[in-house]
């Protein structure tokens, strides 16, 4: 049994954890309580991290294929890498090197993301490089270097206990960093009057614990905070002399919100006038105001001016440089900070160099010792595939992300993919949507198995450890990167340079020179030698001080004896003077209004428990038990205007494509309103998920994509059939995700598109089955994948189409191909252990298989009501004797007595909202609760709903 201190891999609150392995195998986590970033507090998704280590599914050898219909095979690292150094370099030789690109991810390590800017600015000579940070926090970088001068928070977590007034836009901390929330729920109980005002569209759990909930419509966060400037200037909450000794452009600003009145702002906005004067007092007028925002501002096509407005009112009032005051922007991805850092995108150089500057670009080549550095600018995410799609771009290497997911208007990306000469995917899971157009994959080592450093969202630099060797052959992000370097320095001296013309060979000599790296430590010295000067200054770091006196906040320059917590304090701003800028923004609205034929607004955000595109998270049973389905979030009136039930199947469609999705009813959301999760995609769902219709417009300074908002409507779908199967492995000898030891992928011939072959066989484990499954999302109109339970896994799909009805009476009147293979691929095919019945009359088929006097697998079709209290028996693994009446009958209902649990609140401690109502009917207050059942007394996270059902439960009383 060993130990080993590392962080958790999810959002950018940056938690230690210690990690529990046992030889090659991780075994437990647990918060590490001298973490500064969370004293040993873990939210649901990182307390289950050792669940999503199990190498089923994972990319674990080269695979490549030679034409692009072709399956891919497996090879060894030398074929596969000499395949992408001798592709690029004919790329490079025929169109120049801004014909190929890079496009990485804020889930790298610093380290990772150093080579890899390198490599394409230093040797290949192009700035095409950009990462998925792009897509959440590039707004967060420009709004702070067009007011402050550099992409620097100035705040820290303290001031979260120092803050007497807390304004959070944009974002559902609840949810999409449940370790701050805890925090901020810790200073409210220790300073009751704090005032908390949350700016959000929706009524997220974050807005049900504010004081002041102003449920803005979309794109209306500027006019919202002009109106709060004006009510500062009308009653004197504005700080004149920070304004005048700190400041430069107040005055015109001034006259540009001088018309913005409370009254017009409330119109635009949606809100009630005096809320948002309520607003501006609190604001201005405490002590001490500090400011959490996201992708809610961010994710705009102006959000570069979301952030820039928020800022003004930190700068008008001097909430800014003390404690408990500054604009806290929140990131997005683990090492989102980190890239930034090193300058790993298309308009950046490293530490915080800019690329349009001659003298920046100078330095960096003079630090890399080559004659330039590029100054044309690199396409940026969106532009990228645009680029690809139109055959700008040849060829794009990338890695730890998914853009086939990710990326807005997915149909467009898809196509872009599809164009590509050459794919290079370099992915720790090869089950990706992005996997699907890779023309080579590059197995990567993930978390628990690398070592460098990040940086979260308050300027903390943690060292990361491996706790597990590599599994198969993946290898560490950077040293893929330095090991491709070296080939095509050799393949470019092959066939005449990198520019496009004849040059002398060298190009081999002068990639070694570059890439000389044995260890992420020397890379790391590296990168740290390049921001001596700068503002972010870590000239005082090292692994070894990292290990000894844990994770720092930079600047922490040589010589210092601390980091830096907050910036700023003493007034001067990283501007040529010194003096802050305010910038005058004025409300835009939305990139695409509604009209006649898409009259609904559709938003986008996170749940609880998933993360991104759930790559990792899908592959946890637990994580999917709060919300368990891809579900559109509409309120009762919309669904009664059009005559859908709640829980129906509805067809919603943008100008950019069409999906099917379940409805949920939701008072969460106002009229006209409708919200999705963006987790979902092509491996979950079949559409692709809520990007297939999200648009691709931009924000002009950022260049980031309008993800939160777009324009859709809505039409009931009814299907003409309805499958459901329930599948779960067979008992003993599960590994931590709940996976048979022989459920392993033996990477071989490989069909068109890279994906695995089905390995669902009796035995061979959940992710097995959940892979056999994922066809089946083509197969449908509408379908849904995911898992359910908790020891032991089960796979559920949902399904439902328009395909023509068979008249074989077993298939309960449905295509007898369709239900036999779904059998097959299910292990529900004929045994000695399979019941079935069909009743054709009432269009109603079911077949389930017991083993051990054990219900393991069910297929039902038309009588699909029974899905939730089916999956809790299976996956409870109750005995199958009571449940067979049931299989052999034409009735819906549950053995007596018996029944779903409704969808668990209490991940910690599996405590279902059910039990939890039924507590609080017996009288059971809050205290009660966390006795009786023990939830919200691990991670917290579930608190907020928890109140939320007790103040329910009172109401009904």
């Amino acid at each position: 049994m060993r130990e080993t201190r590392s962080t958790c891999c999810y959002c950018g609150v940056g938690c230690g954890v210690i990690v529990e392995s046992e030889g090659q195998r991780i075994t437990g986590v647990r918060g590490d309580p001298d973490h500064p970033a969370n004293f040993g507090r873990l939210c649901t998704k990182g307390a289950t991290l050792h669940l999503s280590t199990a190498p089923s599914l994972r990319a674990l050898q080269p695979e490549l294929r030679l034409a692009r219909n072709a399956p891919r095979r497996a090879a060894a690292w030398d074929e596969a890498l000499e395949l992408c150094a001798a592709r690029f370099a004919d790329v490079i030789r025929r169109h120049g090197p801004d014909a190929v690109a890079f496009y990485v991810s804020g889930q790298l390590l610093t380290e990772d993301y150093y080579v890899f800017n390198k490599l394409a600015k230093g040797l290949i000579g192009t700035n095409n490089i950009d990462t998925n940070s792009r897509l959440c926090m590039s707004s967060a970088v420009a709004g702070y270097k067009l007011t402050l001068g550099a992409d620097a928070p100035p705040a820290c977590y303290d001031d979260i206990d120092a803050a007497d007034c807390l304004f959070i836009a944009g974002s559902n901390t609840a949810f999409a960093h449940p370790v701050m929330f805890r925090r901020i729920e810790d200073a409210r109980r220790a300073r009751p009057d704090m005032k908390i005002i949350v700016v959000d569209p929706r009524r997220t759990d974050t807005a049900e614990a504010a004081d002041l909930h102003l449920a803005i419509l979309p794109g209306t966060d500027i006019a919202l905070f002009n109106a709060m400037l004006h009510v500062m200037l009308w009653e004197g909450l504005t700080d004149a002399r920070f304004i005048r000794e700190h400041t430069a452009g107040f005055d015109a600003l001034k006259e540009a919100v001088r018309e913005t009145t409370p009254g017009m702002a409330a119109q635009i906005c949606g809100v009630a006038e005096q809320d948002i004067i309520t607003a501006a007092r609190w604001f201005g007028g405490s002590a001490a105001t500090l400011s959490l925002y996201c992708q809610g501002l961010n994710q705009s096509a102006h959000g570069t001016h979301n952030n820039a407005a928020l800022i003004n009112l930190h700068l008008a009032t001097g909430h800014i440089g003390r404690p408990g005051a500054g604009p806290f922007s929140l990131t997005g991805q683990p090492n989102a900070m980190g890239g930034r850092e090193v300058g790993g995108m298309a308009n950046l150089l490293c530490a915080h160099r800019d690329l349009a500057n001659p003298q920046h670009r100078a330095e960096v080549a003079q630090l890399w010792g080559v004659p330039a550095v590029p100054e044309t600018p690199g396409k940026t995410a969106v532009e990228l595939f645009d680029a690809l799609r139109s055959g700008e771009v040849k060829a794009v290497w990338i890695a730890c992300t998914n853009p086939a997911q990710s990326l807005p208007d997915l149909g467009a990306v898809h196509e872009a993919l599809a164009r590509a000469e050459f794919v290079v995917l370099q992915e720790a899971f090869r089950d990706t949507e992005t996997a699907d157009f890779a023309d080579v994959l590059l197995p990567a080592t993930t978390w628990g198995e690398k070592e460098g450093t990040l940086t979260n969202s308050e300027r903390r630099i943690s060292h990361v450890r491996a706790a597990v060797p590599a599994p198969g052959q993946a290898r560490a992000d950077w040293r893929i990167a330095v090991d491709f370097a070296q080939r095509l320095g050799q393949a470019l001296d092959d066939d005449g340079g990198a520019r496009g013309k004849p040059a002398p060979p060298g190009r081999a000599d002068e990639a070694r020179r570059l890439f000389p790296y044995d260890t992420p430590e020397h890379i790391f010295a590296e990168h740290r030698e390049s921001t001596r000067g700068r503002d972010l200054d870590i000239t005082g770091l090292s692994y070894a001080l990292l290990d000894e006196r844990g994770p720092q906040q930079w600047p922490f320059p040589e010589g210092a004896a601390n980091g830096t917590a907050r910036l700023y304090t003493d007034g001067r701003f990283a501007t040529a003077d010194g003096r802050a800028r305010f910038v005058v923004v004025r409300h835009q609205g939305v990139a695409e209004p509604t009209d006649a034929r898409y009259p609904l607004h559709l938003t986008t955000g996170r749940l609880r428990d998933q993360w991104h595109g759930m790559s990792r998270t899908g592959k946890v049973a637990r994580l999917f038990s709060h919300e368990g389905e891809p579900l559109l979030h509409v309120h009762p009136a919309d669904l009664e205007r059009r005559a859908i039930a709640d829980g129906a199947l509805v067809r919603l469609a943008s100008r950019r494509g069409a999906l099917l999705v379940r409805v949920v009813a939701s008072d969460v959301v106002r009229p006209g309103q409708l919200f999705m999760p963006m987790h979902w995609g092509g491996q979950f769902m079949a559409g692709g998920g809520a990007n297939r219709l999200t648009l691709p417009a931009t924000d002009p300074i950022s260049r980031q994509p309008e993800l939160k908002h777009c324009a859709v409507r809505m039409e009931a779908f009814t299907p003409a059939h309805e499958v459901v199967v329930l599948r779960r492995a067979a008992r003993g000898g599960t590994d931590g995700a709940g996976l048979h030891p022989h459920a392993r992928h033996e990477t071989g011939s490989l069909p068109p598109g890279g994906a695995a072959p089905a390995l669902g066989r009796p035995g061979d484990g959940a992710l097995a089955f959940l892979e056999a499954a994922r066809p089946w999302l083509r197969r449908f109109d509408y379908a849904s994948l995911g898992l359910a339970g908790r020891e032991v896994p089960v796979v559920v799909l949902r399904a439902g189409g328009t395909a023509p009805a068979s008249d074989d009476p077993q298939h309960g009147g449905r295509p007898s191909w369709l239900l036999s293979d779904l059998d097959r691929d299910f292990g529900l095919g004929e045994a000695a252990q399979t019941l079935t019945f069909a009743d054709a009359r009432r269009n109603v088929a079911k077949r389930a298989l017991v083993e051990d006097d054990r219900l393991v697998g069910v297929r039902l079709v038309g009588e699909t009501v029974a899905r939730p209290w089916l999956t809790d028996w299976i996956a409870r693994e109750q005995p199958a004797r009571p449940v067979r009446q049931w299989l052999l009958a034409p009735v819906a209902q549950p053995p007596s007595g018996q029944g779903g649990r409704g969808r668990v609140v209490c991940n910690c401690h599996d405590v279902a909202e059910d039990e939890i109502l039924a507590a609080c009917r017996a009288g059971a207050d809050l205290p009660g609760l966390q006795a009786r059942l023990g939830c919200g007394t691990s991670c917290g996270s579930c608190l907020p709903e928890v109140r939320r059902l007790l103040a329910s439960a009172a109401q009904a009383a």
